[in-house]
C-alpha cells in the first residue's frame, strides 16, 4: 500500500504542475486577447485537470478542498477578465 500511496502523491503533484502551466498559458492568452485559445485552457483546467486532481486526492483519502477552491476561484477571476 505505501508504494501505491507514494505514486498517487507524485501524480497529485504532477497534476498541480499541469494546472499551473495551463494557468500561465491562460494568462498569456488573455494578455494577447486570444479568446479561442484562452477558452480552451479554461475548459481544460475546469473540466479535466481540477476534477482529475480531486479524484486522485480522493484515492489518497485526503481531499484538500482549500487547494481545489483556490484553483476554482483563480479560474473564475481569469474567466471574468476574458
Amino acid at each position: 500500500m505505501p508504494k501505491r500511496e507514494k505514486r498517487l502523491k507524485k501524480s497529485v503533484e504532477s497534476v498541480k504542475k499541469q494546472i499551473e502551466e495551463h494557468f500561465k498559458k491562460l494568462e498569456e492568452d488573455i494578455q494577447k486577447n486570444d479568446e479561442e485559445v484562452a477558452r480552451y485552457h479554461i475548459k481544460e483546467i475546469d473540466k479535466s485537470l481540477i476534477y482529475d486532481l480531486e479524484y486522485r486526492m480522493s484515492l489518497l483519502g485526503k481531499i484538500d478542498s482549500a487547494i481545489l477552491e483556490k484553483y476554482r476561484k483563480r479560474l473564475k477571476e481569469l474567466e471574468e477578465k476574458l
